[in-house]
């Protein structure tokens, strides 16, 4: 490219799929695609104007809405979420003047996966978001940022400082529901894609489909970021729902709009089928014994799947998705006798380096790989060298894989991952804060104690609970009283009751303690954190319990 980034040429072609622009889909449905990672909607509803999706931050709703005032002042009523992605910009709507009742719709599971993917998996799920959406990448030169595949940023650089606000529903669904928002009948069917949640919005009036299951690049079975499992039988028949709409027009929650019932019938149809040949072909050869590894190599789409961005590896690649779907059916074990109880990987490594005749020839041959272009190999030998040694030629040589595969790949996940791996290794970034459980001060103040505290389950350290058996409780002036119960080197979430000691502090200094602002000996001291209904002895074993958790504001 001109400001020389540099990647494949059908990642780069991307750019013109997902480019910027306010489509008029038909009088009075308008989309914004490319202010950010998703599309944001409006429909033009005999009350006034229904909003769908509000993108990652305020900023990038308000731009949105910018967009909008261009062609109507009519007043937003409503608002619509597809899933639980793209949630966070609803304050933008207050703002343009809409009350805080404005009725929100959303799939009644909307509020628990945002909740999820900010508590517990938090670390590996944001760890993946920067890796899979560029977030580290530099804006040019080689390892700039071209696109994401779906969009050309997770958000969107000119809306910094990011403020995002998840504002709940205000009214729920299930599998499917027959509603009126704004004197406008809606049907509503679930219809699960990349989340559990996402539902197709079909405004029969209209003769337009909104949904999150037609992308501008083949569906992404596998998220190298690390996602549950998106069972493709599942997504095939939302599909299915969606061509029996026989629309005139398909809004989705990424890409441009598609208009022309012949034109979405040909297009959607081979979108569909290209999911079905990955299900179909995953099966076919793992019940052919093929090992996983083996298996992604058997099957490639056929080759008329390039003539269109649907069916284009422009955001994973199909040898990922066939081991995904296996692993999906049949578990991480693929019938590998070595995979049955492998060494630690470290250990494997210098076994493997060792017994290719040392360091040095396994960095020849390595050198090898890549002057031959063969980088599968160059990859893995490469690894060897830096689970066993880890020295800075070593990474360095592996970053030179993972950059070669980066700029030779059509996926934008892989460019991504690959790139961001190889700035790691050669110390450009820093990732060592993603590997790492970290609050949000506003996150704890927003949430309730009972989806606050039971998160510090997946933060014990059994080596430290071992032999404990204590019952705690929190008590935070208001709301409810919730507990844990450290036992058998868990913490079981309980009511509080029955607690052999309860832990009394505000809520604000509980978010302290949580984002290492504060530590447990301070508060304790200066009575900040009180411990009630407990002897000395009793305080120090609850000081101990708190001590089993990894933060730092609790060992302090």
């Amino acid at each position: 490219m001109a400001d020389g980034r540099v990647g494949h040429r059908d990642h780069i072609a991307q750019n013109e799929v997902i480019a910027r622009q306010f489509y008029e889909v038909t009088t009075g449905v308008w989309c914004l695609v490319g202010n950010g990672l998703s599309n944001q909607t409006f429909i033009d509803a005999p009350d006034g104007i229904i909003a769908i999706d509000t993108g990652e931050s305020t900023e990038e709703m308000r731009e949105a809405i910018g967009e909008l005032r261009s062609v109507t002042d009519r007043p937003i009523v409503a608002v619509l979420y597809t899933h639980f992605h793209y949630v966070c910009g609803t304050e933008a709507v207050f703002e343009d003047g809409s009350p805080r009742n404005t009725p929100i719709w959303a799939h009644e599971r909307v509020v628990f996966n945002r909740q999820r993917a900010a508590t517990e998996i938090a670390p590996a799920y944001g760890r993946g978001l920067a890796e899979q959406f560029a977030m580290l990448l530099p804006d040019d030169g080689p390892d700039g940022r071209i696109n994401v595949g779906l969009g050309f940023f997770f958000r969107n650089p000119t809306h910094t400082p990011f403020t995002s606000v998840f504002v709940p529903p205000t009214n729920t669904f299930g599998s499917s529901a027959h509603i009126e928002v704004a004197g406008l009948p809606i049907e509503v069917t679930h219809a699960p894609s990349d989340a559990d949640d996402s539902v197709t919005y079909w405004f029969p009036t209209l003769d337009v489909a909104v949904n999150n299951l037609v992308w501008p690049v083949l569906f992404n079975v596998f998220a190298i970021r690390g996602e549950e499992y998106r069972d493709p039988q599942v997504l095939l028949t939302g599909i299915d729902h969606l061509l029996s709409l026989d629309a005139e027009y398909l809004v989705g929650a990424h890409g441009p709009p598609i208009s022309g019932r012949d034109v979405i019938v040909d297009r959607v149809t081979r979108y569909r089928d290209s999911i079905q040949f990955l299900w179909d072909q995953s099966v076919r050869l793992s019940n052919r014994g093929l090992l996983s590894a083996d298996l992604g190599l058997a099957a490639q789409l056929p080759p008329e799947a390039d003539d269109d961005n649907l069916t284009a590896e422009r955001y994973g690649v199909t040898e990922h998705h066939l081991r995904q779907i296996r692993s999906g059916l049949f578990g991480w074990f693929d019938g590998d006798e070595a995979q049955l109880f492998p060494l630690p990987s470290a250990e494997r490594a210098r076994r493997l380096v060792a017994g290719f005749g040392g360091a040095d020839e396994v960095r020849s041959q390595a050198r090898a790989a890549l002057d031959s272009d063969d980088l599968r190999w160059a990859l893995e030998l490469g690894t060897w060298l830096v689970r066993s040694s880890d020295t800075p030629g070593d990474r360095a040589l592996l970053a030179t894989a993972l950059r070669t595969v980066a700029q030779r790949t059509p996926a934008a996940n892989i460019r991504s991952w690959c790139l961001t791996r190889a700035l790691a290794l050669e110390g450009t970034i820093d990732t060592t804060r993603l590997f790492r459980h970290r609050f949000s001060r506003n996150q704890i103040l927003g949430s309730t104690p009972d989806h606050g505290v039971p998160v510090l389950r997946v933060l014990v350290d059994p080596k430290r609970a071992h032999g404990l058996d204590l019952r705690l409780a929190w008590d935070f002036g208001s709301g409810p009283v919730v507990g844990l119960h450290l036992r058998n080197s868990v913490a079981v979430p309980t009511d509080g009751s029955n607690a052999s000691a309860t832990i009394c502090c505000a809520p604000d200094v509980w978010a302290d303690l949580l984002t290492n602002r504060a530590s447990l000996s301070d508060a304790l001291t200066d009575g900040r954190v009180t411990v009630e209904g407990a002897s000395d002895e009793t305080v120090d074993a609850a000081r101990r319990a708190l001590g089993v958790f990894e933060v730092d504001g609790l060992r302090a």
